[in-house]
């Protein structure tokens, strides 16, 4: 496939593949008789799990050196797992951290719904106990 239709397929820019593949995260594509790239439809695959990763944080020189570990192909099995097992550790570490601010907000709101309630009880009774417009004596205050 060409690089347009990668790009449609993938979500990736034309220049984020390009760019992609001169710092090698991407394989080098093949070229086409007219000199195009032409790409393998497998790499949808790897590219989606290139995104996963950069979406849970994966610093770009650990993703390349994935990336590299792959290329070399087998023999590397170890090491590119144990980099996803640290990577791992850290998305778990940081899920609980969101977790913890997430309580934390949702107690927030609640202070806030809990706050309009008792505003919205203060506001009746205070209408139920105003006297009317007059009745006060002169001098009470």
């Amino acid at each position: 496939m060409k690089i347009g239709e990668l790009a449609r397929r993938s979500g990736l820019s034309a220049h984020t593949i390009r760019y992609y593949e001169r710092i090698g995260l991407l394989p080098p594509a093949g070229r086409g008789a007219s000199g195009q790239r032409d790409y393998d439809a497998s790499i949808l695959v790897w590219i989606a799990f290139l995104e996963r990763l950069k979406a849970t944080g994966m610093p770009i020189r650990e993703r390349l050196r994935y990336a590299a570990l792959r290329e070399r192909g087998g023999g590397t099995e170890d090491e590119r797992s144990a980099l996803l097992e640290r990577h791992r550790d850290r998305v778990r570490a940081h899920i609980c951290e969101l977790q913890a601010s997430l309580l934390v907000l949702d107690h927030k709101i609640a202070g806030y719904s809990a706050g309009k309630e008792r505003t919205r009880q203060h506001d009746a009774e205070a209408e139920f106990r105003r006297e009317p417009a007059g009745s006060r004596k002169a001098g009470t205050r």
